[in-house]
């Protein structure tokens, strides 16, 4: 039998033991604390850019926390909260900063750093994945199996069936008062998709659609059949299942 490693998050207490002229002092560790080779900018320096974490990276990239958060606890936070694949396909800078209780600055350097990287991996990309049933959804959206949050994803596809754009929707509890249509057919018009395929994960891990996933999905389905773009699927994804929503089209 193999035990695991059990490691319990604390913060770091200098001494508690005290005179008794001294107040007794918690002290949180912090990046300031870390030996100067372990701090993320000097590793970036010394062994390059693939020996750091997501983490580090994105610490790497804000430069600085606030006076309430330390860079490296702000980073893993962003990443926890948002998801890597929300993270760089977010737009909107002060979406962003709203969401995850950013400075608007901060969130702008993150967007800006989403969009050099999406214009590089294009000019690289020989073409677009093909979807074209929801095992295909699932297998394209593994990186929203294990989102803490719910995420409501837009797949936007060619008359081929490939990919021409993805997007996150929404985060937060899928209801009318965060889904509008044209949230999710903006896209599709400015990409000139011929259909659109929704995905969101349930953190619960729980697979069977609410009434509020299946009322949604078949008014964006309607007006999906009004403008001409139709909504092909609305996957639902857990960490080890995933379901199409039965609505009729």
């Amino acid at each position: 039998m193999t035990t695991s490693y059990k490691i319990i998050a604390s913060d770091f207490i200098v001494d508690d033991v005290l005179p008794k002229n001294i107040s007794s002092k918690q002290y949180t560790f912090t990046i300031k604390d870390m030996p100067s080779e372990d701090k993320p900018r000097e590793k970036l320096s010394k062994y390059g850019p693939a020996t750091l974490s997501t983490q580090e990276l994105v610490a790497v990239l804000l430069g600085t926390g606030t006076t309430k958060e330390d860079v490296l606890s702000m980073s893993s936070r962003i990443i926890k909260d948002y998801g890597t694949r929300a993270l760089a396909s977010q737009t909107n800078a002060e979406t962003l900063a709203k969401d995850l209780d950013l400075p608007l600055m901060k969130a702008m350097q993150i967007v800006a750093c989403a969009e050099l990287g999406r214009r590089f991996f294009e000019k690289r990309t020989s073409g677009p994945q093909t979807i074209r049933n929801a095992k295909d959804v699932y297998e394209y959206l593994q990186d929203m199996r294990n989102l803490p949050k719910e995420h409501l994803r837009g797949i936007y596809l060619n008359s081929h069936h490939r990919i021409i754009h993805d997007e996150v929707i929404s985060i937060g509890t899928i209801n009318s008062n965060m889904v509008h249509p044209r949230e999710v057919f903006k896209p599709a018009i400015e990409h000139g998709a011929a259909a659109v395929i929704l995905a969101h994960n349930h953190p619960s891990g729980i697979v069977t659609p609410s009434q509020a996933d299946i009322d949604i999905t078949k008014h964006i389905i309607e007006v999906g059949k009004l403008i001409g773009i139709p909504v092909v699927d609305h996957v639902v994804i857990t960490k080890n299942k995933f379901i199409s929503i039965d609505v009729a089209y």
